[in-house]
């Protein structure tokens, strides 16, 4: 499992719930260490240790904090630079929604090795669009619905997010109903520097 998800919940719980938080769920889940280091490998059941050792410190169902985290991808300060990069996929939510299928791959730009599910949208036309997240990563379809949702925000749309578990298969999809692109004044985002407010 590559570091750099695992040091992602690492900071999500610290930033969010304080730094005792975050020794609690590091001993719930048996680690030999306090802290996760980016750029290194772990064993694969980490990932599933560390999810279920949150559930059990936060009282949390894991479905509800993947999604919080995805959420923190977008919103938190300290995660601008992911913001932007989610941004530089279209002018609009729809624009976004249609870069999708290319996000593993940009991401992989900046972190080479770093292994994301494969994203598929397809649109069914009249604003409804499904993302199919592919396997890899349990649970990331609950992720992208943090991200989607904190992206509407972000562009000022109004959308519907729904999920259903992973199939067996280990795809999840998300659908969305996008109910109107300018629904509220969205955060403001300059695509260039020194350039114009882009919303």
């Amino acid at each position: 499992m590559h570091g750099l998800i695992l040091k992602t919940f690492q900071v999500f719980v610290q930033d969010t719930y304080g730094t005792e938080a975050w020794t609690s769920v590091a001993q719930a889940a048996d680690l030999e260490f306090a802290e996760f280091e980016a750029m290194l490998s772990y064993a694969p059941d980490v990932y599933d240790t560390l999810i279920a050792a949150t559930e059990q410190v936060m009282h949390k169902p894991r479905e509800v904090f993947l999604e919080d985290v995805g959420t923190y991808l977008v919103s938190h300060p300290n995660s601008e630079g992911l913001r932007r990069l989610l941004r530089f996929g279209g002018v609009d939510y729809i624009e976004f929604l249609h870069s999708l299928d290319d996000l593993p791959d940009r991401a992989r730009l900046v972190v080479a090795d770093l292994p994301l599910p494969d994203l598929q949208l397809h649109d069914d036309g009249k604003n409804q669009f499904r993302l199919v997240v592919g396997a890899g990563l349990a649970g990331f379809g609950y992720v992208m619905v943090g991200v989607l949702r904190a992206l509407a925000d972000d562009y000022g749309a109004l959308v519907m997010l729904d999920t259903a578990p992973p199939r067996d298969s280990g795809h999840q999809v998300v659908d969305i109903s996008l109910f109107e692109t300018a629904f509220s004044e969205g955060r403001e985002f300059a695509l260039a520097s020194g350039g114009e407010d882009s919303r």
